[in-house]
């Protein structure tokens, strides 16, 4: 996991109740060298979040419940790592090269996967 990765998930779920999760995704995966929670205030600020709300959130944890709630739901899934995928309620352990052809496949005969 990255050094930063549960302050940045942190600060996704403080946009999401801005209305603001996607543009806050697209912010933090452009900066991923730069999480640190100054940084994170920063982008929160740059999309006209409080600052002072969000330094608070993650200061006072707000959101980490949230946050260990999907990482732990993930775990339980099966998911080791990032991406995964899963077809038809299965993780999809193979090849990545043959992704998108597996894909097609269960879209055009789902019952098959």
């Amino acid at each position: 996991m990255h050094l930063h990765a549960e302050h940045a998930a942190e600060m996704a779920e403080a946009a999401v109740q801005q209305g603001k999760f996607w543009p806050m995704h697209d912010l933090l995966f452009e900066n991923q060298d730069a999480l640190e929670d100054d940084d994170l205030v920063g982008y929160a600020e740059r999309l006209g979040i409080d600052p002072e709300w969000a330094a608070a959130a993650l200061a006072d944890g707000r959101f980490e419940p949230r946050v260990r709630e999907d990482f732990s739901s993930g775990v339980r899934s099966g998911v080791n790592g990032t991406p995964t995928f899963f077809i038809n309620r299965q993780r999809y352990d193979g090849p990545s090269d043959l992704l998108l052809e597996t894909l097609r496949q269960a879209l055009i005969s789902p019952s098959a996967h």
